[in-house]
């Protein structure tokens, strides 16, 4: 019975296409967890970070010029991992809305299923690996 056979020798593809889609099922779920845990961690540290993207002060009487100059450098860094952090939440907020609608996992391109070890490694992939490359090669 382990080989996917009844005791009369029939197959189980039904029982084994529900147990497939269960499977399914419970791998989306772990990735929306995954998902809001990230989306929840990015939130909290744009929170943190939004002190260190303010304005430089320019007052000279406060700060010297150098000290001025590695501020202004601190907050570009800042305001550039601000940038990227919100990018990854708008990615992570489209993979959510992609689950919510049955669309989590396709890729975009070719509507294949994107490989669950991809999606493990990145959870909001929206192609799979051939069409990823395909479009990395156009694009340079």
């Amino acid at each position: 019975m382990a080989s996917g056979r009844t005791a009369t020798g029939g197959s189980q593809k039904r029982g084994s296409l529900i147990c497939l889609v269960a499977g399914a099922g419970g791998r989306i779920r772990k990735m929306r967890d995954k998902l809001l845990k990230m989306r929840d961690e990015l939130k909290r540290l744009s929170a943190m970070g939004d002190a260190a993207a303010a304005v430089v002060e320019l007052d000279q009487s406060k700060v010297g010029r150098l000290s001025r100059m590695d501020a202004m450098q601190a907050q570009a860094v800042a305001q550039d991992t601000a940038s990227r952090r919100d990018l990854m939440i708008r990615r992570i907020q489209a993979a959510l809305e992609r689950i919510d609608a049955g669309e989590y996992g396709r890729c975009q391109s070719c509507d294949e299923d994107i490989p669950p070890k991809r999606l493990e490694i990145e959870p909001t992939a929206l192609f799979c690996i051939r069409c990823a490359s395909e479009q990395e090669i156009s694009s340079s």
